[in-house]
């Protein structure tokens, strides 16, 4: 779950295969997920090892962000926008030195995983005189317990620095509510370390997805929740 910027290329190998939102499902509880290559045209499936995760329990937040938060910057809604925030995240990043990892064909998987149920997106609205605006946000799968961070933008030229961060905070907050017990982030990086991204091994994350995607967890929408485990 690459913070602003495309995901990383992975150490083993792609495995070309046609998706269908029922493959998409079972690769995601086999500890597998999706990325497109937009220069060769294709998507691969990819399981890395060592795996990142954020550890509920060991989620920080600093005291610089936590401010941002209780200021009440934004308003914070969940699964009001799913299709802008991935279209958001599929946009090429300032500078252009890398395309999105985001396909027009994963886009329509993902909308599709929405409808039935399984992928959710955090929205961040800044309030304005026309209405309020998409500044941020976040989408990914849910899928018992597990919740399967896939991306995250936020547009700091109307307003949205930290948008994407806030999410992610509301996100964890919501999740623990809700009693979901795998947060995966697939890749660690600089920004991700900042609350607290953990790398397990490979047999150490699937002993965990098992158990968390045969639990059965509600994700219930909110609206500007409010943040009851930060």
């Amino acid at each position: 779950m690459p913070p602003d910027s495309p995901k990383p290329p992975p150490d083993d190998q792609p495995r070309e295969l046609q998706l269908t939102p029922q493959l998409l499902l079972h690769a995601y509880r086999l500890g597998v997920f999706p990325m497109a290559d937009p220069e060769a045209g294709e998507t691969a499936f990819f399981s890395p090892d060592p795996r990142a995760i954020l550890p509920l329990d060991g989620f920080r937040i600093r005291r610089s962000l936590r401010k941002v938060v209780q200021q009440g910057r934004f308003v914070i809604r969940t699964d009001t926008a799913f299709e802008q925030v991935i279209h958001a995240c599929a946009e090429p990043r300032p500078g252009g030195e890398q395309q999105t990892w985001i396909s027009e064909e994963l886009v329509a998987l993902y909308t599709e995983l929405h409808r039935l149920g399984f992928a959710h997106s955090i929205e961040a609205y800044r309030a304005a005189d026309a209405g309020p605006i998409l500044v941020g946000g976040l989408y990914g799968v849910h899928i018992g317990a597990a919740f399967f961070g896939e991306s995250m933008f936020h547009r700091s030229d109307l307003g949205g620095t930290d948008a994407s961060k806030i999410c992610l905070v509301h996100l964890v907050a919501h999740i623990k509510a809700r009693g979901f017990t795998l947060l995966d982030v697939q890749f660690r990086n600089a920004h991700l370390d900042q609350f607290g991204c953990i790398e397990i091994p490979k047999h150490a994350y699937l002993e965990r997805l098992t158990q968390a995607v045969t639990r059965p967890v509600a994700w219930l929408p909110f609206d500007d929740a409010p943040l009851r485990a930060t």
